[in-house]
């Protein structure tokens, strides 16, 4: 049976300290829990109750045995995490200074395995027939990661719905420009873009919301999706018709996996064959949710609560938003 939803991608462990407003220096206590974007989306997907699998590697160490048990814990396939002796597997710290501040610091040097998938192995016939294959902007940062992804994209064709997670982390590049040119490439086989809006800048050179989804679609794809942060989320279809998306409040713990929970239910609502926006609502809320819990993994919510933050919003799936032609 081919996977519902399909990532490839970052993978690590998260320690995130267990005090909020004080730097690393003054943290004295840690949780540990499953990390890295498509991970995540991909546990989000499960969540929902969706066949789903990662494509990635970890390194050969304890933590990479602790990412392959988190995985089958939280119903995601682990079939395809391979191991790598380039690097151990990947950890990230935070400091947690809600509501809009939360400093990420990867150890991921060298190189991270996840960045060391080959594409002679990988299963293109799962990439294939996956409904939803779902991939980051920094699987293209580094070789022979960046093969392998541009790979299994040109494999895939659109087949089905090809997500593209601009996912713009600067200091796995050497520049915007660089990134410009593989995120160009990428986007010609990419359905779905979803970033906010320094990650479309990067990949379009606009800034401007409407101006990101034009140039968006102008490079091929059917639906962008622009994150605007407090502003909420504008959605634009190929036909021109316009979506925007209010914020949800939320009492913010941490932000960090929000984009993450964004991702999980838009594979869910795509999945589900909801209107455009339906399906943003549904996202934006999720991400709401994962903002005001602590970790990203483990705090990634069942359809049940996201429908229950939008009803606390007074909200529904279908409630009323601007629409226009872009």
């Amino acid at each position: 049976m081919p996977f519902e939803v399909l990532t490839m991608g970052r993978v690590g462990v998260d320690v995130y300290p267990l005090q909020t407003g004080v730097g690393l220096a003054e943290v004295t206590s840690f949780g540990k829990y499953l990390g890295g974007s498509p991970t995540n989306v991909a546990v989000a997907a499960a969540r929902y109750g969706h066949s789903a699998a990662v494509i990635t590697k970890t390194g050969r160490d304890p933590f990479g045995d602790f990412v392959r048990t988190a995985l089958e814990g939280y119903g995601v396939d682990s079939r395809f995490v391979g191991t790598s002796d380039i690097a151990p597997t990947p950890v990230t710290f935070c400091e947690i200074f809600p509501p809009d501040d939360f400093p990420l610091y990867f150890y991921r040097l060298p190189k991270a395995p996840d960045l060391d998938i080959q594409a002679d192995e990988l299963d293109l016939d799962a990439v294939r027939d996956a409904r939803i294959f779902w991939f980051t902007g920094t699987g293209l940062s580094e070789e022979p990661s960046r093969s392998a992804t541009l790979s299994a994209l040109a494999h895939r064709a659109k087949s089905g719905t090809t997500v593209f997670d601009l996912d713009w982390r600067p200091m796995f590049w050497k520049d915007a420009d660089q990134a410009r040119s593989y995120y160009a490439e990428a986007l010609r086989h990419t359905t779905v873009a979803v970033g906010n809006l320094d990650e479309c800048e990067v990949a379009t050179g606009e800034r401007e919301p409407y101006a990101a989804a034009k140039a968006l679609l102008a490079a091929g794809v059917e639906l962008a999706a622009v994150k605007q942060g407090p502003k909420g989320v504008l959605a634009v279809d190929r036909d021109g018709s316009a979506v925007e998306i209010p914020p949800v409040p939320v009492d913010v713990v941490n932000g960090l996996g929000a984009g993450d929970a964004f991702g999980g239910a838009l594979c869910h609502g795509l999945l589900s064959g909801w209107d455009t926006r339906r399906t943003v609502a549904f996202a934006n809320a999720a991400g709401a949710v994962v903002a005001g819990r602590l970790s990203c993994s483990d705090a990634m919510p069942t359809e049940a609560e996201v429908d229950a933050k939008l009803r606390e919003a007074s909200l529904t799936a279908t409630s009323p938003t601007i629409e226009r032609r872009a």
